[in-house]
């Protein structure tokens, strides 16, 4: 493994070059010099999306969901939980497929929610269905 990461800022979507041993220390960006972790999931678009995807060097879990949906409403909480439990291990995103639609049929998204977790700008792994705090982070362990 490198000495460094590359991370994308959710704010200014500046890839930032990150020493590993920085990554619990609450690193800034170097353009926007906002925090490069938010403690919480991003809301993804079709713009940031495949930057997040791809140009983070550490793996990102998007939620597809939709405003109008129970058990993804159910699971909000939950999510939000996971990305101060998963940060700065694993980035985590939403994508709301109502507004992103061109999104949920690029992944074949059929039933929401559906968590799919990317590694190095690749899926590796999809659960569809609603899932508590200590499910999601089990399951993303699983993964990597």
């Amino acid at each position: 493994m490198s000495e460094s990461l590359h991370l994308v800022c959710p704010y200014c979507q500046a890839v930032n070059r990150v020493p590993i041993t920085r990554l619990s220390q609450h690193p800034n960006c170097g353009k926007c010099h906002q925090s490069i972790f938010k403690g919480e999931p991003l809301e993804l678009t079709a713009v940031t999306f495949q930057n997040q995807i791809k140009n983070n060097d550490i793996p990102v879990l998007v939620d597809f969901w939709a405003p109008w949906c129970g058990p993804c409403k159910s699971m909000a909480p939950a999510f939000a939980q996971a990305a101060k439990a998963l940060e700065p291990r694993v980035r985590l995103g939403k994508v709301n497929t109502d507004v992103e639609q061109g999104l949920g049929n690029q992944f074949a998204i059929r039933s929401i929610p559906t968590l799919v977790l990317f590694n190095a700008g690749k899926e590796v792994a999809r659960q569809s269905g609603a899932m508590g705090l200590q499910d999601i982070v089990r399951w993303v362990n699983a993964h990597l």
